[in-house]
């Protein structure tokens, strides 16, 4: 059986915090505001990782009323839907990934995104893939109020 699964965040950006993508800290004056680091990759895969399991949502799993979970790294809530996904014994067969941003530029960072949530997920650097573009200057990302992240997980069992 192959299920896909979609997901999306978008957080604004803040100057109170260092900018977190794909697990790597960018280098960017600007970071994103949220409960957690903000690390809207990780987040957008890891939605799309729960809907191809049909196990919800990360609002569900991780509340951002809980206070254990203020400032966590997304890496480990990265890991704890990964584990969720092997007790249901599925296995990840892709993730494809879009950041939109319209700055900073994200060409420099993609491979180290990619080997990270690879190395977080257990699974082939091949298997992800993680690309950028920007909104032309239109919209929330494109008027540099933030940043947002798409994701499609493809998972077999």
């Amino acid at each position: 059986m192959v299920r896909f699964g979609i997901g999306y965040d978008v957080h604004k950006f803040t100057t109170r915090r260092k900018l977190i993508l794909g697990n790597v800290e960018i280098d960017y004056p600007l970071g994103l505001e949220g409960h957690s680091d903000a690390d809207v990759l990780i987040h957008a895969i890891m939605d799309a990782m729960l809907g191809a399991a049909a196990l919800g949502d990360i609002g569900q799993h991780f509340p951002d009323t809980d206070t254990k979970l203020k400032n966590i790294d997304s890496g480990q809530l990265l890991e704890y839907v990964k584990i969720m996904l092997d007790k249901q014994s599925y296995r990840i067969s892709n993730i494809d990934s879009v950041i939109v941003a319209q700055q900073p530029k994200m060409a420099p960072y993609i491979t180290q995104m990619r080997e990270r949530i690879a190395e977080i997920l257990g699974i082939d650097f091949d298997l992800v893939s993680i690309k950028a573009t920007t909104e032309e200057g239109l919209g929330v990302t494109g008027s540099e109020q933030g940043i947002a992240a798409y994701a499609v997980v493809g998972l077999e069992r």
